[in-house]
C-alpha cells in the first residue's frame, strides 16, 4: 500500500501544506508521511459507480459524499487517510481539508493493499465514534465485506458476493453487487 522508500517525517501543518501543493495523495501516521499507491482502472470504475449512486441517493439530504480527494482525520491517533469514498452526515463536520465525523468509509482493495486495510486501517477507523460502516470492496473478484458497528460499540462483518444486494445502513442505500462492478472486467 505504501511506498516505504519515500517516507517523509512532517508535522501536521507541513503535511497539510504538502497535500495542498502535491498532485499525489499521501497518508499521515503520527508524523510519518507515505505516498499512496496509484489508482487502477478497476478502482476508478468501481469508485465512479458507487459515487454516482451515493450522490444521487443522498441529494437533498443532510449528508455529503466525498471521493479520495478528501482526507479523514482520526483525531485521537494523529492519523490522516484518503479513503476511496467517505460520507459525513454531521452538519458540524465542515473542515475544508479533511473530515473527522464520517458515518461511512469505503475502500477498494487489491491483493497488495488488503493487509493494510483489514488490519491497520480497520483498527484505526474503528476509533472514529461517528463511523457506522467500513466497506472493503475487492477489485480482483466480486466480493464486498462490510464491517458494521452494532449498538455503538461492537463491530461485526457481513460479506456479499456477486448475486447479493448490499445495504449501506449508515445512509439507507441498497445496491446490487452487480451495480458496484458494472463495466469492470475480470
Amino acid at each position: 500500500m505504501y511506498n516505504t522508500a519515500k517516507i517523509l517525517h512532517l508535522t501536521v501543518e507541513e503535511y497539510l501544506q504538502l497535500e495542498l501543493e502535491s498532485v499525489d495523495h499521501h497518508e499521515y501516521l503520527a508524523g510519518q508521511v507515505y505516498p499512496t499507491v496509484a489508482n487502477s482502472e478497476k478502482r476508478k470504475i468501481i469508485t465512479g459507480n458507487i459515487l454516482t449512486r451515493l450522490r444521487g441517493y443522498l441529494l437533498g439530504k443532510n449528508c455529503r459524499v466525498f471521493s479520495s480527494e478528501m482526507k479523514i482525520k482520526i483525531q485521537m491517533l494523529d492519523v490522516f487517510y484518503h479513503p476511496d469514498i467517505c460520507v459525513t452526515c454531521d452538519l458540524s463536520d465542515r473542515e475544508k481539508l479533511f473530515k473527522v465525523n464520517p458515518c461511512l468509509i469505503i475502500e477498494i482493495i487489491s491483493p497488495e493493499t488488503e493487509r493494510i486495510h483489514r488490519n491497520e486501517k480497520l483498527m484505526n477507523y474503528q476509533q472514529i465514534k461517528s463511523l457506522e460502516e467500513y466497506v472493503l470492496i475487492s477489485e480482483s473478484e466480486q466480493k464486498i465485506d462490510i464491517y458494521r458497528k452494532y449498538n455503538h460499540q461492537t463491530w461485526f462483518l457481513e460479506q456479499f458476493i456477486a448475486t447479493d444486494i448490499m445495504k449501506l445502513s449508515s445512509v439507507g442505500l441498497e445496491m446490487a453487487i452487480a451495480e458496484v462492478y458494472e463495466d469492470v472486467e475480470f
